[in-house]
């Protein structure tokens, strides 16, 4: 498999009620969509790896918002579409064939026809394509193009919109030069300091600051260069919104956090340190190890802290502990307001950035294994012992690694972690997650 550039993001836009969630449930291929739910419930899956034919790309659903009234409704719909515009390659705007064009439907559609962004028309709900398809032709008079009917719950007429979804991919060769710049994104929850930490690194205030949690404007991507090397910063403060209770907030969040780890390579994880590391911080955190990208997690407003000689020790420790998933991050305690180690926070951006794309050779890789065979012996199951014949790396961003075995059941999570921390131990790979592949021998190396 070739490097993992930045995957297309699929935007699914409409009224509520036309079945986004089963259409997004149904091209994820798993119910992880937010269902009706009582609080407490995890609702952030609003994102999902899609793959049609041999193109894979990120679906996001925009709903998780179902308001009383038809004015908040179209209010809301038109803050959907501008995420969608503002964060997808491609956007699939869902309407209903038996609830009919109505006048939100074609007011949204005059935003997406302004964006320029390739927009795909999907009629849902058509069970039977003989009976409904005059209905079906009526959505042509949004001007968006040619109607695609499909039928969800029927899984009718989805590799037509597919097919139309995938032609509309960018290019992904456009802009070699811009493609070997590392892109930055600053993530965290609200309020943590990610725009004023940007507003440092660029010198400028370019955003606007606030006490509010969700106040910052749309920001666009900004190149920033610092001693002598280039960076694309990528912003992922959310939408300025009115009134809106903090749940919502959450899921624009999550939204706009996993549109910019998609396209980095290196994630700024910005927490609090007067506020300790949260869960809100570790659901970003397993966006971003999810999506394999370098992490770094930065310790902002550290000058606020009354400090003694065991406080770095024992902060680091909470983060370890409540980030467990990523012992590999590094972690930096700053200052965006005074501009504390900020310097080193870029020294540490280049170096998370090489491991990421660091690759090693076959000979050395398999020396390694060896060893640690020989240290260690592998799991086995009713005189069964697992053989580990061969291994080598296949890709990088995130560097990603084929393990040939006897027998994958026997490859248990833990023997395949005492490994990586073997490879670890040699080269280190500071910042950046490893993934693995265990294969049978005889089974294809080739990659999905």
């Amino acid at each position: 498999m070739a490097e993992n550039k930045n995957k297309p993001i699929v935007a699914i836009v409409g009224r509520p009620n036309v079945g986004k969630s089963t259409l997004f449930n149904l091209l994820a291929g798993d119910k992880i969509a937010i269902v009706k739910d009582t609080p407490g419930i995890t609702r952030d899956r609003i994102y999902a790896d899609v793959s049609w034919l041999d193109k894979n790309f990120t679906l996001i659903d925009t709903g998780g918002i179902e308001p009383e009234s038809k004015d908040i409704i179209l209010s809301q719909m038109r803050e959907q579409a501008q995420i969608a515009i503002n964060t997808a390659d491609v956007i699939i705007f869902l309407v209903d064939v038996k609830q009919g064009l109505v006048d939100s439907d074609a007011k949204v559609a005059d935003m997406l026809r302004r964006s320029h962004k390739p927009v795909i028309l999907v009629v849902n709900k058509v069970d039977s394509f003989e009976k409904y398809m005059a209905d079906v032709y009526e959505f042509y008079n949004l001007g968006i193009g040619e109607p695609y009917a499909i039928s969800s719950v029927n899984r009718l007429g989805l590799g037509d919109m597919l097919d139309a979804v995938i032609e509309n991919f960018p290019e992904m060769d456009e802009s070699e030069e811009e493609e070997e710049l590392p892109k930055i994104a600053i993530v965290g929850k609200p309020n943590v300091g990610k725009s004023s930490l940007i507003n440092k690194l660029l010198g400028e205030d370019r955003l606007i600051v606030s006490d509010i949690a969700g106040t910052t404007r749309d920001a666009v991507d900004t190149r920033v260069t610092y001693n002598d090397k280039d960076y694309i910063l990528i912003d992922t403060a959310g939408v300025r919104r009115k009134n809106k209770i903090s749940e919502d907030l959450e899921h624009y969040m999550i939204l706009r956090t996993v549109s910019a780890i998609e396209r980095a390579d290196v994630a700024v994880l910005v927490i609090d340190a007067t506020e300790g590391v949260t869960e809100q911080d570790a659901k970003i955190a397993g966006i971003a190890h999810d999506r394999g990208k370098a992490v770094i997690i930065a310790v902002n407003k550290w000058d606020a802290i009354e400090k003694n000689d065991k406080t770095i020790y024992e902060f680091t420790e909470k983060v370890r502990q409540t980030l467990s998933f990523m012992q590999y991050a590094e972690i930096l305690f700053i200052s965006a307001l005074t501009g504390q180690r900020l310097p080193k926070l870029f020294e540490t951006i280049d170096a998370v950035y090489e491991n990421h794309a660091m690759r090693v050779g076959t000979g050395v890789l398999n020396e390694i294994m060896s060893e640690a065979v020989a240290m260690q012996q592998p799991p086995n199951d009713k005189g069964k012992i697992l053989r580990l014949y061969y291994i080598t790396q296949v890709a990088v961003k995130p560097p990603t690694f084929v393990i040939f075995v006897n027998d994958k059941e026997l490859m248990h999570f833990s023997y395949t972690r005492y490994i990586e921390n073997q490879i670890r131990k040699t080269f280190g790979f500071v910042g950046t997650p490893l993934k693995f592949i265990i294969r049978e021998r005889g089974e294809n190396d080739s990659r999905s």
